[in-house]
């Protein structure tokens, strides 16, 4: 072989190996089981968006919101996703500095789960009910606060806490009354029920007036200080990958199988096109996706305050960071 040739063909190989090389590690700690709200996230490693901005992106799977805060402030992943309220929360209580660097759901998904043959149609029903919950989980920390909105005495309710994926088995089977659960989750859940010839009804939050944003994706100060751009070119992968879905439900649901392959095609592609209505609204039209609406946000902080006994004189702004967005589109 010529030496010039053999030399184009050694830089040639060099340049094509960059990529990979350069690929940066970026450790997201889920705040739950991997359903198919986590399609996007599926899609967007299998289609190469992440790789594309030099991530390799990995997760672990997890036991709740607090369970996620806990996690990454521990250090155990760069970033998380979780409740706002577990953010607030940590803050405001143990002077946690973290912030969401992202919003995801716009507004609240939070629901009881319960058998219609339990014989509960309406929130104020499960008064002398038993409920489960998990460690952290923001259902139970904003029951309290939806409560008072309908007269419901809170402690009326037993809650019994379980392992995140004994709650629906368990409700399935009997064993309580009720589960909080997001809306998401509705399909799935259905789907499991229908199997021992039962059915479950949804009560949402939000139908008795309780609606702020839920999800966000956060991360440590110092975090987000030293990786500005590492978390600028997730926020683009990310951007890229829910957008993908939003056009692509069918072929991320596969994507999603692919690596979950315990998750039906059918139930993650429920689960997707559910969690994405949190995500594409009028809300994402008004400010942009992924981003705060300052007034939703003092709302927000307004009630976790209320349903966490937390000082309401806290500035809202403290809880996010902004800076990492790309320009609006």
């Amino acid at each position: 072989m010529r030496p010039i040739v053999r030399s184009i063909l050694i830089l040639s190989t060099l340049w094509l190996a960059a990529p990979a090389a350069a690929q940066d590690k970026l450790h997201y700690q889920y705040s739950w089981l991997p359903t198919g709200e986590y399609g996007p996230i599926s899609a967007g490693i299998e289609k190469g968006f992440f790789k594309e901005v030099g991530i390799d992106l990995t997760y672990s799977t997890g036991r709740g919101s607090g369970d996620a805060v806990t996690k990454v402030a521990g250090g155990a992943a760069m970033i998380g996703d979780g409740d706002m309220s577990a953010v607030m929360a940590a803050r405001v209580r143990e002077k946690v500095p973290m912030r969401c660097f992202a919003a995801q759901h716009t507004y609240s998904p939070h629901s009881l789960f319960v058998l219609e043959s339990s014989g509960i149609k309406t929130f104020n029903d499960v008064a002398g009910k038993q409920l489960a919950t998990t460690a952290g989980n923001s259902h139970y920390l904003y029951f309290p606060l939806v409560a008072k909105l309908t007269g419901l005495d809170p402690k009326s309710v037993e809650w019994v806490t379980v392992e995140p994926a004994a709650m629906g088995p368990m409700l399935i089977s009997g064993r309580f009354d009720g589960a909080p659960m997001f809306a998401t989750h509705e399909n799935f859940q259905n789907s499991q029920a229908e199997k021992a010839g039962k059915k479950i009804k949804v009560i949402p939050f939000s139908d008795y007036g309780f609606k702020i944003y839920a999800y966000c994706w956060f991360a440590t100060e110092e975090t987000i200080k030293k990786n500005p751009d590492l978390l600028r070119r997730f926020i683009v992968a990310l951007e890229k990958s829910y957008i993908w879905t939003r056009d692509n439900v069918h072929e991320a649901a596969v994507l999603h199988n692919k690596r979950h392959p315990e998750l039906s095609v059918e139930d993650s592609e429920a689960y997707i096109k559910a969690v994405l209505k949190y995500i594409f609204n009028e809300t994402t039209e008004k400010v942009g996706l992924f981003r705060f609406d300052p007034a939703q946000l003092a709302n927000t902080y307004n009630v976790v305050s209320q349903a966490q006994d937390l000082d309401p004189k806290q500035d809202p702004e403290q809880f996010i960071d902004m800076s990492l967005m790309p320009p609006k589109k």
